[in-house]
């Protein structure tokens, strides 16, 4: 392990930051809609993502849009893993990938939801953060990728069964992020420093973004009046 000082090498998460906000800009459901010559964003819900895509174009397509974006949060985050995981924060014990991986996922997310390609006006997020996080945590152990599909099965089930697929995509980063979070906090106890407190920060900020994305659903599902989605329905469209 090489020690990796902030003050001297900060301009690189600047540019991780920068340049996995421009992955995040690319839409995969705008591109796939317009090449069946519509746009997602004007029709249905509006929204340029996994639900409205399935919707609309059946599930198939639902699932290649889901898996697109799905990676798109989830290549960045093994490629700056790869890059920072033989690095630790000077002054501390922390390893330079458990921030910069993330912080990679959360640029990813930010300009999947507000990209500067379209008027920062984007998807949700949901695939994007979910995506990260299933990858981010295959660093931590190979055996979590298997893991991990098992908890998106187990979201897919919870959206069938209630057909409430926004609280099933925010309960599904929440898990996430608690996992990753546990893992931190027994990997390296609660230590009192900036360092592993930003590593936490940034797990909260990711689901901040999405959950903020989400809003107008949560008052809906608060309120008892938000629209529930049928997994039959949209099954029955192939």
């Amino acid at each position: 392990m090489t020690e990796w000082s902030f003050s001297r090498n900060w301009y690189q998460l600047l540019i991780v930051a920068a340049v996995c906000y421009f992955v995040g800009c690319f839409n995969f459901a705008r591109f796939i809609s317009k090449r069946k010559h519509r746009d997602i964003t004007k029709i249905g819900s509006g929204n340029p993502g996994t639900m409205n895509m399935s919707r609309e174009f059946g599930w198939k397509i639902g699932v290649i849009t889901f898996f697109c974006d799905a990676f798109k949060g989830g290549i960045p985050t093994l490629i700056v893993h790869f890059i920072y995981r033989n690095y630790f924060f000077s002054g501390s014990d922390i390893c330079v990938s458990d921030a910069a991986r993330y912080l990679a996922a959360l640029f990813v997310v930010i300009g999947h939801i507000f990209p500067v390609t379209n008027r920062f006006k984007g998807g949700k997020g949901i695939a994007s953060t979910l995506g990260a996080f299933w990858l981010g945590l295959a660093c931590e152990n190979p055996w979590f990728l298997l893991l991990g599909f098992g908890f998106f099965v187990l979201i897919a089930l919870y959206i069938f069964v209630t057909e409430w697929g926004s609280m099933g995509s925010l309960i599904g980063t929440a898990g996430f992020a608690l996992w990753q979070g546990i893992i931190y906090v027994l990997r390296y106890g609660a230590q009192n420093n900036a360092c592993f407190a930003a590593v936490l920060l940034i797990l909260f900020i990711i689901n901040a973004f999405t959950w903020g994305a989400h809003r107008k659903n949560i008052w809906r599902l608060l309120s008892g009046t938000e629209h529930k989605t049928s997994v039959r329905k949209i099954a029955g469209k192939g």
